[in-house]
């Protein structure tokens, strides 16, 4: 028996090429697109518009599918989290955060990281494997299926507004599949988030930088955590393969190549006594003004994990480190943490239920 085809995570010209094959006419790909992406369609017997010959004939040929939800969880500030399960029995996270007027999805690219970053929970699991595009894409899927947000709203009331690639995995280390999964999230014709709230997330794969911009158009953090290249280089090992200097001429050139959304945003992760005095934002801001780049901060408090030795800054550093960024004439505001209560940084809910899974108290 021939094995059918998954039709999610393919792009326009493979859906059309894919139509083909089964002997139907290009518009047919449109129709599928719009009951896949628009209507958030899980069955063929959806498809009201087409004949019930050819809904027969794709679902002889093609599955659409979503991933096993293993365990769901929801904070006492709605933070949501979903531990996902892919065909070969891999998991992941995607973490929903609401606002009061809009909402983020965060969604993973790879199970595990290679990055290794010390104070990251994820880091401390393996990379298994990249994520396919369609594995990264029916994450935003299960959301919407979560909060009925099909189909597609067309005015900007919606829960789900905003993606954020910064879940677990290195986004740019599977920048294939991650660009087109974005592609097709933004699409207009399907689930239509903008560009412009998309945001992207790196750790700095400094060749890859630039083509957020080129190939994406959508936003660009950068998770920075350290003031100068020994401090990075303590807490994250991948500084020292693409250390600060080297990072900021990378941002340069996305700048350059942005037609909009210029501004990138730094991520820094506010960790006691290690990188959080006034030193250390002082470095920040010089090194902002060196390479001329247009920058917001986002200051985060840690999530403490099991096993990890970092403490959070006080709040009084915190705050001090925020008042001096802002001196300066940048945004700096600190993140408000999300779900706590929830094991809601990333990894945590994986790795907790893998231990239950082994009899680990």
């Amino acid at each position: 028996m021939t094995e059918k085809t998954e039709l999610i995570g393919l792009s326009k010209t493979e859906l059309e090429a894919e139509i083909a094959r089964i002997g139907e006419k290009p518009f047919r790909a449109k129709q599928v697109w719009h009951w896949l992406y628009h209507q958030g369609a899980v069955d063929f017997s959806q498809m009201s518009n087409l004949s019930k010959d050819l809904r027969q004939k794709l679902a002889e040929n093609f599955t659409v599918t979503r991933p096993k939800i293993v365990a769901e969880q929801v904070s006492a500030d709605k933070t949501h989290k979903w531990l996902l399960e892919f065909s070969d029995g891999q998991r992941v996270e995607t973490v929903y955060i609401p606002e009061e007027d809009r909402g983020t999805v965060c969604i993973s690219t790879q199970v595990g990281c290679a990055v290794g970053c010390t104070f990251c929970h994820t880091g401390s699991q393996k990379i298994t494997r990249n994520l396919t595009a369609a594995e990264i894409v029916s994450q935003f899927m299960v959301a919407r299926d979560a909060y009925n947000e099909w189909p597609t709203p067309t005015d900007e009331i919606r829960y789900l507004s905003n993606i954020v690639v910064m879940g677990m995995g290195e986004p740019l280390h599977n920048v294939e599949n991650t660009f087109k999964a974005l592609k097709i999230l933004s699409d207009g014709e399907g689930i239509a988030i903008s560009r412009r709230k998309i945001t992207l997330s790196t750790s700095g794969i400094v060749p890859h930088i630039p083509e957020v911009a080129s190939e994406l158009g959508c936003r660009l953090a950068i998770s920075l955590h350290g003031s100068n290249n020994e401090i990075r280089s303590r807490i994250m090992p991948i500084n020292k393969k693409y250390p600060i200097e080297e990072i900021m001429k990378a941002c340069q050139e996305f700048q350059k190549r942005a037609a909009n959304c210029r501004y990138i945003t730094f991520e820094y992760l506010l960790l006691d006594g290690l990188n959080d005095s006034l030193e250390n934002a002082r470095e920040l801001v010089e090194l902002m003004k060196k390479y001329k780049i247009d920058a917001k901060f986002n200051l985060i408090p840690f999530n403490p994990w099991p096993g990890c030795d970092y403490r959070p800054s006080s709040r009084n550093r915190a705050f001090a480190f925020s008042k001096e960024l802002q001196k300066f004439g940048f945004a700096a505001p600190i993140r408000v943490a999300r779900g706590q209560d929830i094991l809601a940084a990333c990894g945590q809910l994986k790795s907790k239920k893998q231990e239950d899974k082994a009899g680990v108290k």
